[in-house]
């Protein structure tokens, strides 16, 4: 049964649960919904009281022949029980298809409105201009090849060569070298999950010609967008005790992506591209730590940049920009001196129970109750666009300053 949010919560904040579902762009009838839920429970009460007075019956019948009018009796039962188990199974299903279109609320702190509405937190680092475009850096030096990439599978898919190759190795072993110093623990992750995960998981688009999902044919699999969608199952089903919280994870994954609903972003090069490897931070944590955990793997982010020598500044992210799972959301976006305007370069999202109610994850308190945990996820690096803003960012004339702690990972270089 997919219940991303608390029915109980929807029937009783019914006024905040359709106010943030607007506010982040989805088309949900709250009020069709709890029509439908209280249809349904009266079902799961009727039936409830036929399966009684069937068993009551049958009970009745045993030890010799049954006189004509309870057999009778048993007939009708049985047929009444028969259409309201059909119209039960009916209206569930429908419960649950609009159940799952119900994204999380949003937080008190969430701006409202498109993504024009998002407010900078912060900013870090100076503002250059002028710089030449990633793509005809790297092409001048033999770094990238998108003719054969899509050659061999089509447009926006790519080689990396040479010293980028290596400088992306490079970015990663920092970038695993850094988390790791904070708590994460790596975890390799399956580049393909069923149904139940994807949805749990809360990749579910605002429309299906936003599906941004490649499908495996006939079969109940998907290749993963980001490394958050296999880590968010990997507990599915399971009770956490608190004492183990917060559990901090990473997953290092190619991401795959079709990138429907792209018009109108940049998307030059390596900057939105169908295949790319990234770096996810993950935790699974009590409710109470969550805000504090959020503030952590936003930490982490923004010491990524500064120890790269990316300028950026951090966005407070707009309801109508959020997806289906967050509360919160930040992103980070690296100073581009070839627009001389920031992009999107990593964020940050605390999804507090959304996540986890669907894949039923919950947390064993110390006085024996059980309740649904928080899960958060946030971008260590984005490879494909940590290049982007490497080269846009630190390219001389004669090549690219290798920033100090990405060198002791190119034999000690400091310029490619």
């Amino acid at each position: 049964m997919v219940s991303m949010l608390d029915i109980k919560f929807i029937r009783e904040n019914r006024e905040q649960v359709a106010r943030s579902a607007a506010d982040k762009g989805y088309a949900v009838n709250i009020t069709t919904l709890l029509e439908v839920d209280e249809r349904r429970r009266t079902l799961m009460t009727q039936v409830d009281e036929l399966r009684a007075k069937r068993n009551q019956i049958a009970q009745q019948m045993k030890g010799g022949k049954p006189a004509p009018e309870l057999v009778e009796q048993g007939k009708n039962v049985k047929t009444d029980l028969a259409k309201l188990e059909s119209e039960l199974n009916t209206t569930t299903n429908k419960f649950d298809q609009i159940m799952a279109t119900v994204p999380n609320v949003i937080s008190p702190d969430t701006p409202i409105g498109d993504e024009s509405n998002s407010a900078t937190v912060r900013e870090w680092g100076e503002r250059t201009s002028g710089a030449v475009d990633h793509l005809d850096f790297a092409l001048k030096r033999d770094w990238v090849d998108f003719e054969r990439g899509a050659k061999v599978a089509g447009a926006k898919f790519y080689y990396l060569k040479n010293d980028l190759a290596l400088l992306e190795n490079a970015v990663l072993q920092f970038a695993l070298q850094k988390i790791s110093e904070h708590g994460f623990n790596l975890l390799t992750v399956p580049h393909l999950v069923n149904a139940r995960t994807m949805t749990g998981a809360g990749f579910a688009p605002r429309t299906s010609e936003q599906s941004d999902e490649y499908a495996i044919q006939d079969e109940d699999l998907q290749l993963i967008a980001t490394a958050e969608i296999p880590l968010t199952g990997y507990h599915a089903d399971e009770i956490i005790d608190e004492t183990k919280l917060p559990l901090l994870y990473a997953g290092y994954s190619p991401c795959y992506r079709r990138e429907a609903g792209a018009a109108g972003k940049h998307t030059r090069g390596l900057f939105r591209v169908h295949q790319f490897n990234k770096l996810e931070m993950y935790a699974f944590c009590a409710p109470e730590q969550s805000n504090e955990i959020h503030e952590k793997i936003l930490a982490v982010e923004e010491e990524i940049c500064q120890e790269l020598g990316l300028p950026y500044r951090v966005v407070n992210i707009a309801s109508g920009d959020m997806g289906a799972p967050a509360w919160q959301k930040y992103d980070i976006e690296y100073w581009s001196p070839v627009d001389g305007s920031y992009r999107e370069l990593a964020s940050c999202s605390n999804c507090t129970d959304y996540q986890a109610r669907n894949l039923n994850i919950r947390v064993r308190r110390a006085d024996g109750s059980i309740e649904t945990l928080h899960t958060l996820n946030g971008t260590a690096v984005a490879l494909a666009r940590t290049l982007v803003a490497i080269i846009e960012n630190c390219q001389q004339n004669d090549g690219l300053r290798v920033p100090k702690p990405l060198r002791q990972f190119l034999n000690n270089r400091e310029e490619i």
